[in-house]
Parts: structure tokens; C-alpha cells; sequence
């Protein structure tokens, strides 16, 4: 009789291979220029969609128009508000705020606060990093600067037009406090006001006073009007390149007034 052979007879045993695992090195894979390009697309578009990436890689515009174009403009303000041009040598000569436009300034910020073209949580916060608090104050207190001198710059510099056009502008000012603004507002009724003062002082004011003359008697007998006038108004003698220095400064006020940011976070 023939045996019959089970199926488990039939499956042979494997052998068992003792050995070490043997690290082995990447192989480098040569790529066409074509796969390349896909692999570098699909790389760019998987950085992109990372939060992560966009966190570590900010847009840097912002701080730049922030920390260095606006004190820029802020701090030419300050220093072109205080030049004048003496007649008829034109030399430059820095003529320091008064007193009045200091606190013309200080009322100007609060209106700025409180109308919203400046938020103070936006600008200081416990949050930021210290450097950050003292960037953001730094960048005010050149806006602080600037607003005394375009004060400076539009009031007359001494004598009954000073006192006239000063309370002009506190009775403004004042008033404002207490009036509903928001930012729009508040920047058409300064260009409105600035523009006002613009012409006062330097077209009609200007035209009242004489050029100053190599002989008194002779600036009387040539034009005993216009030495009437500045004798009267106690109005200091200039050159005409004096209104085209403050109109640009006027400008530039107001382009940073319009660059100014609520919030320095704010893109």
C-alpha cells in the first residue's frame, strides 16, 4: 500500500539567517529639470499654506513705514516749522515755538485719541515687548514735535496777529473736544484750518508788511502804507521764500497725518 503524505509534510522549513542591520547611506537620485521644478512648486505651495511659515516670515513693510518713513517725515516737519528766511540777506533763521503752541500741541494729541485716528491699546500694551512700547512712544512724541511746529509755522510770530490767530485756533481746538469727530473729520477740518492760517499769514499778512529797505526814511517815503502796517501789526520782517518752505511743511504734515496708522499691528 502507498503512503499518503500529509500537507503539512510538504511545506519545507525556511532557513533562519542571523545577522547585524547595516545603515546605509541615502541614494541620490538624478531628476530632470522638468521634476525639479514640480518638486520646487509643490515645496513653495506647501510653505505658503503653513501658518507656521507666515508667522516666522512677517511682512516687513508695516514696521518700515512705522519706524522709519513716518518719524522721517515727522522730524523734517519739526525742523522746517522753525526755519525762516530774513529779508534781504536770506539767511536761515530758527525761530523757537511759543509756549501756546506747545499746548495747541498737547490738546491736538488728545484730539487725535479720541477720534480715533490714534488707539492707545493699539500703541502700548503690557503684551509687547518692551522695546516695542518704547518704538511706538518714540513715534508719538515726533508727532508731538511736528504738531508744535506746524503751529509754530501758521501762527504769526509776534504782536496783535499772534494774539488774534492764537485764539482762533484755541477756541477751535477747544471746541472740537467736545464735538463728535471720527477720523475723516478730523483730518478735513485741520486741512481747513491749517489752510486758513496758510493764507492769513503768508499772503495777506506778508503783503502788508514792507520789504526791509537799506534806509528807513526811504522805505516811508516809497511805501508809507505798508511801513504803517508793520509798525502797527509788530510784524517781523521775512523773506518771500519763507511761505514756500512752510507750505511744503504743511504738506508733509499732512501726509503723515494720512500715513498714520490706528494701530501699529494694523497692515
Amino acid at each position: 500500500m502507498s503512503k499518503v503524505q500529509s500537507p503539512e509534510s510538504k511545506v519545507e522549513e525556511l532557513p533562519v539567517i542571523d545577522g547585524e542591520l547595516v545603515e546605509v547611506s541615502p541614494v541620490e537620485v538624478d531628476l530632470d529639470d522638468e521634476e525639479k521644478t514640480v518638486v520646487s512648486a509643490k515645496n513653495k505651495i506647501a510653505k505658503t499654506q503653513n501658518p507656521k511659515t507666515k508667522a516666522q516670515n512677517p511682512n516687513p513693510q508695516p514696521a518700515i513705514r512705522n519706524y522709519l518713513f513716518l518719524p522721517f517725515i515727522f522730524l523734517t516737519v519739526t525742523l522746517l516749522g522753525g526755519w525762516r528766511l530774513s529779508s534781504p540777506e536770506n539767511a536761515f533763521i530758527f525761530w523757537r515755538p511759543a509756549l501756546f503752541c506747545l499746548i495747541s500741541a498737547a490738546i491736538l494729541m488728545v484730539l487725535f485719541f479720541r477720534a480715533g485716528l490714534i488707539k492707545f491699546e493699539g500703541w502700548f500694551s503690557e503684551d509687547f515687548p518692551t522695546l516695542q512700547n518704547v518704538a511706538n512712544g518714540a513715534v508719538l512724541v515726533t508727532l508731538f514735535a511736528a504738531s508744535a511746529q506746524i503751529f509754530n509755522a501758521l501762527l504769526p510770530e509776534q504782536g496783535l496777529p499772534f494774539w488774534v490767530l492764537a485764539f482762533c485756533f484755541f477756541w477751535t481746538l477747544w471746541n472740537n473736544l467736545f464735538a463728535d469727530f471720527d477720523t475723516k473729520k478730523l483730518l478735513k477740518s485741520l486741512g481747513a484750518l491749517f489752510g486758513l492760517a496758510f493764507v492769513v499769514k503768508y499772503l495777506i499778512l506778508a503783503n502788508l508788511t514792507a520789504p526791509a529797505s537799506e534806509s528807513w526814511l526811504q522805505g516811508i517815503l516809497q511805501n508809507p502804507t505798508k511801513e504803517a502796517f508793520t509798525w502797527a501789526l509788530d510784524l517781523p520782517r521775512f523773506s518771500g521764500g519763507t511761505g514756500y518752505i512752510q507750505f511744503f511743511t504743511v504738506a508733509f504734515y499732512l501726509l503723515g497725518l494720512f500715513l498714520l496708522p490706528v494701530s501699529p499691528q494694523k497692515k
